[in-house]
């Protein structure tokens, strides 16, 4: 059974690799930041330093993931992986926890055509607060191969 690998952490978003359809190879990762400048519709969010890592790693259709943040206005109320391109807003696909705290883990069953999108870039984890309840911090999936 291969392993692959998807992880979201702090840092500037990279693009490159594996796009739709194409099988994941050991070692190959999503790095992105999660973060109120990513938030949409574009707003006032009442934590703008709030910061959060998503890591997952992939086997068969088995995500085990792991969610850290910090900064943010309050209690982090719910976590999902939305749909949705860098720049909109999309519905929920994954939910990860409700209520959540930071180092939060688990596992989701996920299917061919949701890893697809991910790798195509098409879906974002996104934390929600009682102050921001569309999201606080967001930080879109992408992978990259190594």
């Amino acid at each position: 059974m291969r392993k692959r690998v998807l992880a979201v952490g702090l840092g500037v978003a990279v693009v490159a690799g594996a796009g739709a359809g194409m099988a994941l190879a050991k070692g190959d990762t999503a790095n992105a930041t999660l973060n109120a400048k990513q938030e949409v519709p574009k707003q006032a969010v009442a934590a703008p330093n709030g910061k959060g890592t998503f890591t997952g790693n992939l086997t068969g259709r088995r995500l085990r993931w792991k969610l850290t943040f910090s900064g943010l206005s309050g209690p982090a109320l719910a976590a999902h992986i939305h749909l949705g391109k860098t720049g909109k807003a999309g519905n929920i696909v994954v939910p990860l926890c409700a209520p959540c705290r930071s180092g939060v883990s688990g596992v989701a069953t996920i299917t061919n055509k949701l890893e697809n999108t991910i790798k195509a870039g098409g879906a974002y984890v996104n934390v929600h607060t009682a102050k921001n309840p569309a999201g606080e911090i967001r930080g879109q999936l992408k992978f990259t191969s190594t």
